[in-house]
């Protein structure tokens, strides 16, 4: 198998890892007790693919005060709880790294997240070593999705050509932050977004992560 992109950049949350569905939960939960009650489907609407940095202001803005500095603290636990007992690889994705590997085909995590959040998914996954070194956070840039910065990031650090790269997102912004990019957008409508939303010009939307290398392969 031919692989026609130089560089494939995959997301992390709902891409590699099957957190999103417990995010969501603990977002709703969070986001009620905080005084903004919101149901799943608009947190997704709202925050999926977006940085933690564009959350709080969202909260701020909503509550119309500052957040106390520590007001993360009461909440991180559950996240960590809920990924230790429940998380798991996307169903099929390892299947499709291994392919990748197969075809030597260049690979790395950009996210929205943070390194020390990354760290504890990906490694409790097992997949923190197919990628380490090749990984990188919205935190290194000044915008995040759905602007473009990430995604150039990764390639200018991974030493290729944007219009050489493909992106697999399972989130909007995240295909709205690939075709910014100039980027070929691979979107996983297997997740919480409807495929429906992840649709538009140039953008490969696919069911079931198995069929990803082929669908690169096609170009």
């Amino acid at each position: 198998m031919t692989i026609p992109f130089e560089l494939v950049i995959l997301d992390c949350d709902g891409v590699l890892v099957d957190s999103e569905h417990l995010s969501m939960r603990v977002d709703t939960e969070v986001l009620g007790e905080l005084g903004w009650a919101l149901t799943h489907e608009e947190v997704v609407e709202r925050f999926m693919g977006r940085s933690h940095q564009y959350m709080v202001a969202e909260i701020e803005a909503y509550l119309g005060r500052p957040l106390d500095a520590d007001w993360e603290d009461g909440f991180q636990g559950r996240y960590r709880d809920a990924f230790a007992l429940h998380l798991k690889p996307v169903d099929g994705v390892v299947e499709a790294l291994d392919a990748l590997d197969e075809a030597a085909t260049l690979t790395c995590v950009a996210s929205s997240g943070g390194h020390e959040k990354m760290r504890f998914t990906l490694g409790l996954t097992g997949l923190w070593d197919r990628f380490e070194g090749r990984i990188f956070s919205a935190t290194e840039v000044a915008q995040g999705k759905p602007a473009p910065d990430l995604f150039l990031h990764a390639a200018e650090r991974m030493g290729v050509d944007p219009a050489a790269c493909a992106v697999v997102e399972d989130s909007r912004y995240g295909v709205e932050a690939a075709r910014a990019a100039g980027m070929r957008a691979f979107a996983y409508g297997g997740g919480l977004t409807p495929p429906e939303r992840l649709a538009g010009p140039g953008t490969v939307v696919f069911d079931y992560m198995r069929e990803l290398p082929g669908l690169l392969s096609g170009g």
